[in-house]
């Protein structure tokens, strides 16, 4: 085990965290194939269980509080089962859900998969349907959050912005957050999957590759392209770090003084689902700033611990147990 980083796992503990975004139930519907309807050419399945995972924001959520952050979840749910799924899942590990307001005018942001399955065979998802609504933030809504977040920033020691593109972070909300952390030296990191350019003044951007070449609208076929518009997008944005995503390549880290840190992924082996391995990259970062860590070192946490989230099935979280194992 490396010392540094054993020890910016034990000084992350407890720190205050505050996540806002689009909050996702990732709904299993699991189901036994009876026959074949006489409907129509499709099979019937007799329901054997449903459960609600946290995804989204709520994902990266409860990867800080399994890390040992203290987080403090921010968003907009329905008021239906799947927010209520959302709630359990992030209250199971600790997480304060105060945050989620209920609009009882529009659906919770949902992903149901339907796996069908067998005695004797393999279990697999036949369909997904989503749920969400395109409809606006109410005016009164947004205050409402904007007085929560004002009551609880002087007690956060990071900020995420982790945008799915649903709205939940407006333009307002966003000014009031970067400009509380620019004003008193508070570490922020957005996470953005369609539209990162207008996070303008935030402190750390996490992308992928591919929403790297989304974000400068060219294709970044090798390196010298890649790192090319990673120092792009940080200058455009006024950055203090952008740190690229890139698989089985590990990631790379382009920080403000013109530094550049290439973090190779260290053991290739049994990658089983990359899902949510993005979200437990963020969560592991801002806690690492949240601790005054060195940025070159939190991405090195990072990396680590999503290597971890990455031999686990669906949407995972890393324990800080795990994560001190493979330091």
């Amino acid at each position: 085990m490396s010392e540094d980083l054993a020890k910016v796992i034990d000084d992350f503990q407890g720190r205050n965290i505050l996540v806002i975004g689009d909050m996702v139930a990732d709904v299993y519907v699991d189901g036994r194939i009876s026959r074949i309807s006489r409907e129509a050419p499709v099979l019937v399945l007799q329901q054997a269980g449903e459960r609600i995972v946290a995804g989204g924001a709520a994902n990266v959520v409860n990867n800080v509080a399994t890390l040992g952050g203290n987080v403090y979840a921010v968003g907009l749910v329905g008021d239906d089962n799947a927010a209520r799924g959302i709630r359990r899942a992030l209250a199971a590990n600790g997480a304060h859900t105060e945050g989620l307001f209920t609009d009882d005018t529009r659906p919770t942001i949902s992903k149901t998969r339907i796996i069908a399955g067998g005695r004797a065979t393999v279990s697999q998802q036949i369909v997904r349907i989503d749920k969400e609504s395109d409809a606006p933030m109410s005016a009164e809504l947004e205050k409402d959050i904007s007085r929560y977040i004002a009551d609880l920033l002087p007690k956060i020691d990071g900020v995420v912005i982790s945008d799915y593109g649903a709205g939940t972070v407006t333009p307002a909300l966003q000014q009031q957050l970067i400009g509380w952390c620019r004003e008193h030296g508070i570490p922020s990191m957005v996470d953005s999957r369609y539209d990162i350019r207008r996070f303008q003044h935030i402190g750390y951007v996490k992308q992928n590759d591919a929403e790297l070449a989304a974000a400068v609208g060219r294709a970044l076929p090798d390196e010298e392209s890649l790192y090319a518009a990673g120092r792009e997008l940080l200058a455009d944005l006024q950055a203090d770090g952008v740190l690229v995503t890139r698989g089985e390549q590990g990631m790379v880290l382009f920080e403000k003084d013109g530094s550049t840190h290439n973090v190779p992924v260290t053991d290739k082996s049994e990658v089983f689902d990359v899902s949510g391995a993005g979200d437990t990259c963020v969560a592991t970062v801002i806690l690492a700033l949240a601790a005054h860590t060195a940025p070159a070192t939190a991405a090195t946490l990072s990396n680590t611990a999503s290597g971890i989230a990455v031999r686990k099935l669906g949407t995972a979280t890393v324990s800080a147990e795990e994560l001190k194992g493979r330091v």
